[in-house]
């Protein structure tokens, strides 16, 4: 099987960069009260800006889907090279439909694009990685030649609060304090909206640095733990979930049945320790050493969780110099299957990379903590 190499990347940020100060101006006010949590995530996660979809009435600019396919369109100075494509993969965590998929809707908003085949992958922040395999694969058989492959997140619209203002409504009715909980609320300050893509061809491009993939690795611990981050369901006491379509109506309102949550506390006990355990083995068994790398791309949700994977990679014998951290999360936000894309795009454009550097891209999921990994060499 031939060689796979990344030879352009692409990004689109929707509207200007919000301020943490400016945040509830777009997202709302739940029972026209300012949250109570803002300000303590605000502090560990250390996000600056982000990303919205909306003007600041609330009105949506664009649909995931259009996101997506910006960021596809950007890949090419020529619009007409969208032509020579011949497979399109998608990966969000938050389509804007339940269907048709998220792929064809994006394939939909790409006219100059012909008909080709078109995957979808389902998931969290790893559905964009789920998708950048496909395609990799997808070049490395022979079975395709141009494949593009993105992540993109619309949050923004189920950040809103017209959507928990009903849960806040019956809270006060039964006489309780009108603040939807922690797991709500906790989220509405980290995400943000976006999308980037990388065309992937088998040959390296003619000028410049192209991006060869050597590896993509990747593992669910679904066997071994419950839900952690969902959305269209609500988490029973047992760790199950009953999902939206067995509530009415008024219950899915009642309980923001289709808001993301996130179970912190189980969050904070699992991410770290699964997923680097992970990839110990896999250095184990590519012969791989931190000396080895030249930067890593880590998706991160929280600058919180900045010191802990320091701590835990020195516990695997993986310690990574912070010099050789790039990260973009303050200036970006937490953009879910998109922030590895838009990690990736920031380093090739910032002009430090050579020929010869190795990336290690790191992409931990929490909704049932599944984890993908990732192995580039910079050539010319």
């Amino acid at each position: 099987m031939g060689e796979v190499y990344i030879t352009e990347i692409a990004r689109f940020l929707p509207n200007n960069p919000v301020s943490n100060d400016e945040m509830e101006d777009y997202l709302g006010l739940i029972n026209n009260r300012r949250s109570k949590t803002k300000g303590v995530v605000l502090r560990n996660n250390k996000i600056k800006t982000r990303y919205y979809a909306l003007d600041k009435s609330g009105k949506p600019t664009h649909s995931n889907a259009q996101i997506a396919a910006r960021s596809v369109i950007a890949l090419f100075e020529n619009p007409e090279e969208l032509k020579s494509v011949d497979l399109l993969c998608c990966g969000t965590s938050y389509p804007d439909q339940i269907m048709p998929s998220h792929g064809v809707m994006t394939h939909g908003e790409l006219p100059g694009m012909e008909a080709i085949e078109v995957i979808s992958p389902s998931g969290v922040c790893c559905a964009g990685m789920h998708a950048l395999k496909y395609a990799y694969l997808s070049v490395k058989s022979g079975d395709r030649k141009k494949a593009v492959a993105v992540g993109s997140e619309r949050f923004s619209q189920a950040l809103k609060a017209q959507n928990f203002d009903e849960e806040a409504r019956h809270l006060e009715e039964i006489e309780k304090d009108p603040i939807i909980a922690f797991e709500k609320d906790f989220l509405r300050w980290m995400l943000s909206d976006g999308a980037g893509a990388v065309l992937l061809e088998n040959k390296k491009k003619n000028k410049g640095i192209s991006y060869r993939i050597d590896w993509v690795e990747g593992i669910s611990f679904a066997n071994e733990k419950e839900t952690c981050m969902y959305a269209g369901a609500v988490k029973n006491p047992d760790g199950s979930l009953t999902g939206y379509m067995d509530f009415s109506p008024e219950e899915m309102l009642e309980n923001s049945a289709l808001s993301i949550k996130q179970d912190v506390t189980l969050l904070s006990e699992n991410i770290l320790g699964l997923g680097f355990r992970l990839l110990t083995k896999i250095f184990d068994e590519k012969g791989l050493t931190p000396d080895d790398i030249d930067y890593m791309l880590p998706h991160i949700s929280s600058f919180y969780f900045e010191e802990r994977i320091d701590n835990i990679l020195k516990q695997n014998g993986l310690e990574i110099p912070k010099e050789k951290w790039f990260v973009n999360l303050d200036r970006v936000g937490n953009v879910g299957a998109a922030s590895i894309y838009l990690m990736l795009e920031e380093i090739d454009r910032s002009g430090i990379l050579k020929a010869g550097d190795n990336l290690l891209l790191v992409v931990p999921e929490s909704a049932r903590f599944s984890y993908m990994f990732a192995w580039l060499t910079v050539v010319e």
